[in-house]
């Protein structure tokens, strides 16, 4: 689908703009609290995420949405454009004033990631990228790596996980490195900082939907734990983890780690914290 390039650059904006609002924020004092246990929300997201549906359905008001820290009415499953929005990806992160968080956006056209932006305006890092023309950041091409083999490849991990699941004794063979904000790191995979991103926890559409596009249009290929694609815009829009690699290194992963996903699944403790 071909955008407006008017378009893109009001998104473009928009993202910018609820960067700013999120600066005004971090590393100051501002209101904090559960809306579910360990699931942390902020005045920053609220208020960006009022500014975004403001914006970016100004012009379309038929649109579909579906945030984070909206309700999910469903009627975007009736629409063939659909926004999807995570105000404050890594949220613990961005409370405990580490620049380890980004804005996601997404636009779909019928359930595919046509346009995506992550932003992180606490680094300056705007990853952005348009169906069939590339993923960029600030401007500049993304490439995923090269990593062909498990041998010595840069796996990044949620540090929650982490602290639950020994993904270090399944993978030896790696280095695996700890971050906040889901879809930070998949656009850091799309740069090729990072040869891969593992993770077994239920992942929302609004965490993944921008970053899936990055990921593809660097190169790289995303599925969930078992191997399956990655389909957005369900009615449940949940998924059973995520890998995220170039090709050849994501059917290693995927092969490395099957058995053991599906024996978590099943109920063993053989991935706590012990290695046990």
């Amino acid at each position: 689908m071909s955008l407006e390039e008017a378009e893109v650059d009001r998104v473009r904006d928009a993202v910018r703009e609820a960067g700013r609002i999120a600066m005004r924020f971090f590393g100051k004092a501002h209101e904090r609290w559960e809306k579910g246990p360990g699931q942390i929300v902020t005045e920053a997201d609220l208020a960006i995420d009022r500014y975004l549906h403001a914006t970016l359905r100004r012009s379309r008001a038929d649109d579909g949405w579906l945030s984070e820290e909206t309700v999910d009415d469903r009627h975007r499953l009736e629409r063939r454009r659909v926004w999807v929005v995570d105000p404050i990806d890594g949220t613990r992160s961005f409370a405990e004033g580490v620049p380890e968080f980004a804005i996601s956006v997404a636009l779909l056209v019928e359930s595919r990631p046509v346009l995506g932006f992550v932003y992180n305006p606490a680094r300056e890092e705007l990853f952005e990228a348009m169906l069939g023309r590339g993923a960029r950041i600030d401007g500049r091409p993304l490439r995923a790596s090269a990593a062909t083999s498990l041998e010595g490849a840069r796996i990044c991990a949620s540090r929650f996980e982490s602290r639950r699941r020994n993904f270090q004794r399944l993978l030896p063979q790696v280095e695996l490195l700890t971050l906040g904000s889901l879809a930070y790191k998949l656009a850091l995979v799309a740069a090729g900082r990072f040869d891969a991103y593992l993770s077994w926890r239920r992942t929302n559409d609004w965490d993944i939907a921008a970053a899936l596009l990055l990921l593809e249009e660097a190169g790289a290929v995303a599925s969930d734990a078992r191997g399956e694609p990655l389909v957005l815009n369900r009615p449940e829009p949940l998924h059973a983890g995520i890998l995220a690699a170039p090709p050849a290194l994501h059917e290693a992963l995927r092969a490395a780690t099957a058995g053991a996903y599906e024996a978590m699944r099943a109920g063993s403790p053989a991935l706590g914290p012990s290695g046990a």
